[in-house]
């Protein structure tokens, strides 16, 4: 992130007055990316969904032996857990987070693609665990769209791989109709493949995960 910002900032690393601006633009591409949890909307969120599965569905079945299997990978040692799953529904990722919760493997962080969220619902999303890719506005020397967006963003999936909390990426965008990764889960992809390319965590344990439905709402 610190050369990122040295470079486009022209290479004047000791100007002193820049620093703080610089770090200004961090912490707003940090908020852009995700906002702090709120265990009081978890647990909320969790009450509500429980009713609306039983307006939504007949029943809903948990399939045990794949169930033990995720507990089973998620007793791996020193090594992070990222969720792998398809997008039948926008329900999905609350269903899946409300499971993995539930099952006392923490609260993951979300992937949430493309679909355009109002400035509400992207703070409800983010307080319940979802993460944003930030807007690609800089560009490096190079003419690349990488920047300090991407070297905060790229930082960002470092730390949360290694502090060991779940990623839980689609992909592939909510009925979309196409069996192809979305650009979005490409991207969230290269940047696990990324930290673990360069060492930042020395494994990575890819879980397949998913919903399937009947009908999906």
């Amino acid at each position: 992130v610190q050369d990122a910002a040295t470079s486009q900032a022209g290479g004047s690393s000791g100007d002193g007055k820049s620093l703080p601006r610089w770090r200004d633009k961090v912490r707003k591409i940090l908020a852009e990316i995700q906002a702090p949890l709120s265990l009081f909307l978890l647990r909320l969120c969790g009450w509500a969904l429980l009713r609306l599965l039983n307006r939504l569905f007949l029943n809903v079945q948990l399939h045990r032996g794949q169930l033990e299997t995720v507990l089973r990978a998620a007793r791996t040692p020193d090594v992070p857990l990222v969720f792998l799953s398809t997008h039948k529904s926008q329900l999905d990722g609350l269903l899946l987070s409300f499971l993995l919760f539930s099952q006392g493997l923490g609260v993951p962080r979300v992937t949430v693609g493309d679909q355009t969220c109002s400035p509400r619902l992207r703070a409800l999303l983010g307080s319940l665990g979802g993460v944003f890719l930030p807007a690609r506005t800089e560009r490096t020397r190079s003419g690349q769209d990488e920047g300090l967006s991407g070297a905060v963003l790229a930082a960002y999936v470092e730390e949360v791989l290694k502090s060991r909390q779940p990623l839980l990426i689609f992909l592939e965008e909510p009925f979309s109709g196409t069996l192809q990764l979305s650009a979005p889960a490409r991207e969230w992809l290269a940047l696990v493949y990324r930290a673990l390319r360069d060492g930042t965590v020395p494994d990575v344990l890819l879980v397949p995960v998913g919903i399937a439905y009947d009908v999906a709402p």
